[in-house]
C-alpha cells in the first residue's frame, strides 16, 4: 500500500481556546495542543490508479489544509478502503460508484459507513477501443476478436468494472474465448499507449470520467444489452460518525459538485500533461486558475 503524507499547518480556533480555559482550573494554563489536533486529523483514503478519485482527494487534501486541518492521503485498494472506512481507520473517500460499480461493497458495508451524497452525476463504465477500429459495438466483438489480440486489457482485479466485465459484458457478448488481462490502471493505460502509438487495435475496460479520451484516439463501444448499466454518481461516503466529529468538513463535502469537463482539467494537469506524481504544486497552480470556484466550496 502506496502512503502518501500530505500535512498542513493547524489553526487553534478562537472558541476552541476559550472552552478549554473555560475547563481550566482557577490559575492553571489550559494545554489544548494534543486535544485540538487530534481532532483536526483527517485521513482520507484514495483508490489506487483511480484517477478522477485521486484528483478530488488532491483538491480537498489542499482546500482543507489551507482550512487548518491536518490531512494524510492513503492509497489502497478498493476493498481495504471500503473496509478501512467501516473501522474508521479511514475517515472519507471520493471515489463510490453508485448505483452500479460498487454496489456489493455497499452491500456489506452500509450500515456502518455514510453517504455524503454524489459530487459528479456522469461517471460511465466503458469498453474502450482506439478511433478507427474495425467494429462500433460489443455485439460484433467477439466475431472481430482476432482484430483486438484477442484479448481485452484491463484494470484491477478488485474492482467494480472487473467484475462488470467478468460478471455481465463477457457472458452476455458471448467472450469467453478472449483472454481478459488484468493487473492494475497503469499497466492498461500503458498498453493503450503502445497499441495506439502503434496504430494497432486494443480493446480496454474504462471509464468516464478519464482524462483518456482527451489523450487518446479513442471511442466507446455500443452497450446495447446495457451490460455496463447507465450513467452514475461518484459519491463521497465517511465513517459512521464523520459528521459528528466534523461537522463543518461534512457540510462542505455535502455541498460539493464538480462537473465533468472542470475535472477533466484538474485530471489534465495532473495526469496527463506532467509526468511526475508531486501532485502539490500542480494542484495549487490549478487552483489559482480556478480560485472563485474553489472558495466558494467552503463558503
Amino acid at each position: 500500500m502506496n502512503k502518501r503524507h500530505l500535512t498542513g499547518a493547524l489553526a487553534l480556533g478562537a472558541a476552541a481556546s476559550l472552552v478549554l480555559a473555560g475547563c481550566a482550573s482557577d490559575g492553571d494554563t489550559a494545554d489544548s495542543g494534543d486535544t485540538d489536533a487530534a481532532s483536526q486529523e483527517i485521513t482520507i483514503a484514495v483508490f489506487n490508479g483511480w484517477d478522477e478519485g485521486i484528483a478530488a482527494s488532491e483538491l480537498w487534501n489542499a482546500i482543507l489544509t489551507e482550512q487548518g486541518y491536518d490531512v494524510t492521503l492513503e492509497y489502497a485498494d478498493v476493498a481495504p478502503v471500503f473496509s478501512g472506512i467501516s473501522t474508521g481507520d479511514y475517515d472519507a473517500t471520493f471515489d463510490v460508484w453508485l448505483p452500479q460499480t460498487h454496489a456489493s461493497y455497499i452491500e456489506e458495508y452500509g450500515d456502518d459507513i455514510v453517504d455524503l451524497g454524489a459530487w459528479n452525476e456522469e461517471a460511465a463504465l466503458t469498453i474502450a477501443v482506439n478511433e478507427d477500429a474495425p467494429i462500433d459495438s460489443l455485439a460484433e466483438l467477439a466475431e472481430n476478436a482476432d482484430a483486438f489480440g484477442n484479448r481485452i486489457v484491463g484494470i484491477e482485479p478488485g474492482a467494480g468494472l472487473t467484475a462488470a466485465t467478468e460478471d455481465s459484458v463477457i457472458p452476455t457478448y458471448g467472450l469467453e474465448d478472449m483472454e481478459f488481462l488484468t493487473s492494475s490502471t497503469p499497466a492498461m493505460l500503458a498498453e493503450l499507449t503502445a497499441a495506439t502509438d502503434a496504430g494497432e487495435n486494443v480493446a480496454v475496460t474504462l471509464w468516464r470520467p478519464h482524462w483518456a479520451y482527451d489523450a487518446f484516439p479513442i471511442k466507446d463501444l455500443e452497450d446495447p444489452e446495457g451490460t455496463l448499466g447507465t450513467a452514475e454518481g461518484i459519491h463521497t461516503y465517511a465513517k459512521a460518525d464523520f459528521e459528528d466529529e466534523f461537522p463543518e468538513v461534512a457540510e462542505w463535502l455535502s455541498n460539493f459538485s464538480m462537473d465533468s469537463e472542470l475535472l477533466y482539467s484538474l485530471e489534465n494537469v495532473m495526469f496527463n500533461e506532467n509526468d511526475t506524481d508531486d501532485y502539490q504544486p500542480i494542484v495549487a497552480e490549478w487552483i489559482a486558475d480556478n480560485q472563485e470556484w474553489v472558495d466558494s466550496l467552503t463558503q
